[in-house]
């Protein structure tokens, strides 16, 4: 089999921004007054923003969302970000697929603004092709599985001949329905869907850096 390219999720499999995304959470709460419904646990980090607001604040009211979702920003946006920590053997991972030329991309739930503060923070930016966001596109696409679809049609990429890394079932389907080779990292923070026999699963960077050296590419 051979890889023409990778696509990485963010969050969770190339860094761990867990702290610092609950601390903003936490500050907008508090900040706007509102009521937690929802424990403050890492495995709430991943959906976007409006969606996992809504589940810590049980709130349906777009008015009060909208001022969480801009109290967050303020926060995250700021200072937040710079509190994000690399998974170990990522950066090595990053540099040993750019030095062999293959062409490396994000698609992730993040925003586009605070992912983009970040790859250039951990100079990382040189490393990706182009970078994707749900709000990267007016009106911003809803999901994951959208994003992707998007990415292949606007390359013209070859399903069969690209991987999606993520650390979440919701990684997994997104691939699934586009038809994309699926890696599921395990070092991140998402569920444990490694039980599944047709997911190929890599519990380090470098394991998929090994995989991908035994490919021919």
């Amino acid at each position: 089999m051979t890889i023409k390219q990778i696509i990485f999720d963010l969050d969770g499999t190339l860094i761990d921004s867990s702290e610092s995304i609950l601390s903003a959470f936490r500050g907008a709460f508090y900040s706007t007054g509102t009521k937690l419904v929802h424990p403050l646990t890492a495995n709430i980090i991943g959906p976007p923003l409006r969606e996992t607001l809504h589940r810590l604040s049980g709130l349906d009211d777009a008015t009060e969302l909208d001022k969480l979702i801009i109290a967050f920003k303020e926060q995250y946006d700021t200072e937040g970000y710079r509190r994000t920590i690399v998974f170990s053997g990522i950066s090595n991972m990053l540099s040993e697929l750019y030095k062999m030329q293959m062409p490396l991309y994000i698609a992730t739930n993040k925003r586009l603004k605070p992912t983009l503060l970040i790859l250039e923070h951990l100079k990382w930016s040189h490393y990706f092709k182009d970078i994707y966001a749900l709000d990267s596109l007016t009106p911003p696409l809803k999901d994951k599985t959208t994003l992707l679809e998007y990415i292949l049609k606007h390359h013209l990429f070859d399903p069969h001949m690209t991987y999606y890394i993520g650390d979440r079932f919701e990684d997994y389907e997104a691939a699934r329905k586009n038809n994309l080779h699926f890696a599921f990292a395990s070092w991140g923070y998402g569920e444990n869907i490694q039980k599944d026999v047709a997911i190929k699963t890599f519990n380090t960077p470098t394991n998929f850096l090994e995989f991908k050296n035994t490919l021919n590419d």
